[in-house]
Formats: C-alpha cells, sequence, structure tokens
C-alpha cells in the first residue's frame, strides 16, 4: 500500500507547481486535490497506519470507518469529477453533482453511525471485512461501503467508455486508463463481496480479500490517477513546446529591432528564472517597440520592389507581402545604424507599416534568417547607405 501512495502523492507533488502558477483553474485544483485524497487513502490503509490509528485512539477498529470513509469520499469525488470534467458549468451537471455529495456524504455519515452502534472489540488489522462479516450493524457498515464504492466504480467507467468513443489523442487516452482503473476496482470490490458472501454460507474464503484484492487496488490507483493527471500534462507539454518554439522563431526579428531600434525593448527586466511564457511576452513586446520606434525609417520603395519579384519569382501574394515586410525591417534597421534619430519619412514619403499580428510576425522572422530575396535587399540598402 505505501508504493501506490508514494506514487500517487509524487504526481499530486509534479502538479503542485502548475496549481500554484494558476490557483483559478479549477480542473487543475480538482484533479491535485484527487491524487492527495487517492495517496492518503493507500497510506491510510497500509497496516502500521490502520494499527498505528487505532492506538492512539485507544478504540479497536476505529481505523476500519476511516479508512471506508476516505474511499468512499474518493469514490464519489472521481464520480463530480467526471461529470464536470465531461458536461462542463451547465445547470444540468451541477445538479448530478450536488446528488452525488450529498448521497455520498450521506454514505459516509451512515458508515459512522453503523461502526458505533456496532461491536468490534477484536482489532483486525487484515481480515476486519471477513472477520465482521457477520456482526450486525459492522456487517451493513462493510456491505455499504462496497456497494457505494462499486457504484461509483460502474458510473464511471460507463461515462469513461461512452466519453472515449467520442474523443481522440491525449484525452481518450487519458480516459481509457480510468476505464481500465475503475475496471480493476470492480474486480477488487468483487473478490472482496464474494469473500463477505462467503463468510455468510459458512465458508472460508478469506484469502480473496486479503490477498487477493489489494493488488487490484494497488494497480488501479496509479491508473486512474494517471488518467486524470495526463490529458492536463500533455496539454502543458503542448503550450510548452509551442511557445518555446514561437520564442526561439521570432529571434532574428527580435534581435533586428530591439538591436537596431536602441531603448525599443521594454524597461521591465526579468530574473534568470522567468518562465518561458514571460519570455515570450517581453520578446513579442520588444519586436512591437522596435517596430514603433523604426517607423520613420520604413521606405516603401523597398517594400514594393521585394513584393513585385517576390510574385515573379511565383510566391504568393501573401507570401510576398511577408517577403516585402521582411526585407523592409532589414533595410530600416540598416539605415537607422547609419542615420540615428530621422524624423523625417523614408524613401518617397509614405507612411507603410509592416504587419504586426502574430503570426505575421513568425513568419517575417524566419524570413529574415532564410530568404534570399530579403538578404539581397538588405545587401542593397547596406550598399545605399555607405
Amino acid at each position: 500500500m505505501i508504493i501506490p501512495a508514494g506514487l500517487l502523492f509524487g504526481a499530486f507533488l509534479l502538479k503542485l507547481p502548475a496549481l500554484c502558477r494558476n490557483r483559478q483553474d479549477i480542473l487543475l485544483g480538482a484533479v491535485c486535490g484527487l491524487l492527495l485524497m487517492a495517496s492518503l487513502v493507500f497510506l491510510l490503509a497500509a497496516v502500521p497506519t490502520i494499527a498505528a490509528i487505532n492506538r492512539v485512539t485507544g478504540v479497536a477498529n476505529v481505523a476500519a470507518p476511516v479508512v471506508y470513509s476516505v474511499l468512499t469520499a474518493f469514490s464519489g469525488a472521481c464520480l463530480v469529477l467526471i461529470i464536470i470534467w465531461r458536461g462542463g458549468t451547465t445547470e444540468s451537471t451541477r445538479r448530478t453533482s450536488r446528488i452525488c455529495v450529498v448521497s455520498y456524504g450521506a454514505v459516509i455519515i451512515a458508515l459512522i453511525l453503523l461502526f458505533l452502534v456496532g461491536e468490534a472489540p477484536e482489532e483486525r488489522l487484515r481480515d476486519f471485512d471477513t472477520h465482521y462479516a457477520r456482526t450486525p450493524f459492522i456487517r451493513e457498515m462493510i456491505v455499504l461501503y462496497l456497494l457505494a464504492h462499486t457504484a461509483a466504480a460502474v458510473v464511471t467507467a460507463a461515462l469513461c467508455w461512452h466519453w472515449s468513443r467520442r474523443v481522440t489523442g491525449e484525452l481518450r487516452a487519458g480516459l481509457v486508463l480510468i476505464f481500465i482503473g475503475y475496471l480493476l476496482n470492480l474486480g477488487f470490490d468483487g473478490t472482496k463481496l464474494v469473500a463477505v458472501a462467503a463468510r455468510w454460507a459458512g465458508r472460508d474464503w478469506d484469502w480473496l480479500s486479503t490477498q487477493a484484492a489489494p493488488p487490484l487496488a494497488a494497480l488501479a490507483a496509479p491508473l486512474i490517477g494517471g488518467g486524470f493527471v495526463l490529458p492536463l500534462v500533455t496539454q502543458r507539454l503542448g503550450i510548452g513546446w509551442r511557445t518555446a518554439v514561437r520564442y526561439r522563431r521570432l529571434g532574428p526579428l527580435a534581435s533586428r529591432l530591439t538591436g537596431a531600434a536602441g531603448g525599443g525593448a521594454p524597461g521591465v527586466t526579468i530574473g534568470p528564472w522567468a518562465s518561458l511564457e514571460l519570455r515570450l511576452i517581453r520578446r513579442e513586446a520588444a519586436i512591437h517597440d522596435g517596430i514603433i520606434s523604426l517607423r520613420p525609417y520604413f521606405d516603401g520603395t523597398v517594400r514594393d520592389e521585394v513584393h513585385a519579384r517576390a510574385l515573379a519569382l511565383g510566391h504568393s501574394s501573401e507570401e510576398a507581402e511577408i517577403l516585402a515586410d521582411a526585407a523592409m525591417i532589414a533595410a530600416a534597421g540598416l539605415a537607422h545604424e547609419a542615420d540615428p534619430g530621422r524624423t523625417v519619412l523614408a524613401g518617397d514619403g509614405r507612411c507603410v507599416q509592416p504587419s504586426t499580428r502574430a503570426d505575421d510576425l513568425v513568419r517575417m522572422s524566419l524570413a529574415l534568417r532564410s530568404s534570399p530575396l530579403v538578404h539581397e535587399a538588405s545587401r542593397r540598402a547596406a550598399l545605399s547607405d555607405v
């Protein structure tokens, strides 16, 4: 039990920094809560922990309703999370979620009351379920928690299976993991119920409860936790990858603008441990400031010439616009170096402006790095400034 508890708690710790950065992310918070609760279930279900709870409280077997209550809460929370995850924030979803919360809350209260009115004087660390399977009130407590856990497993598995057939990618992979995990949970519940029923019939099949069921639960928990985490992790990795690619691709344009238009970079400084997202925002701000600083140097003639040559070489109209803007920026940067402080518009005096759309900036940056047309325009601009 300690190993799955450690794995689930490790997953919680991995997601905790993301939760601290995005406290408004309700889904991420719910997943972190579930991971923490799942690790707590396995920690409490470990034999040393059960013995410690009984010893500290001085009540024999009081750990049983504690473990059953936490497990029931975890089952209900998983079901609520799946309902919200699948249905969003509609009134129907909120109503269904409230019903689940109230129902499983009532089950937990019933578990505690049944233990209080029942009698379980002999401490049983491993075989509590089967040992007290025929004890009044304790018997009902055992069956109630198993049925509540089974119901949550059946409903959650069914929801995940039907949902997984309508989605693709990481979300489907996560749902399949959760589905498999809950199938194993059903195996756990089934073996426990069979062992309890065997006791009712006067047979001793306790090994099903003490030996067969625990490994099923130990394998199910990481699968369920991984299923919830996988879509969030892959989504985050995808965002991080796209951010890194965009940051790198904007490098040539940022270098040209911030280097040529001195003072174009924002005055806000960032530390060496600043996130890549913050660095990207700063680079994009520097590019926009650089474009503003170079406005008097933008030459419409340079732009028109490169645009015409790009069309003649077979580039599309959109590609020609990008190449023309990139060439104009390159020429403007060189003109700024040769004549800083200009206030009169360049060329024929037309007020021309390159595109500042996000995707266009990336494409212009790539053109600055690799386009022969842009490089040729830069060479001509350098010679004219000599």
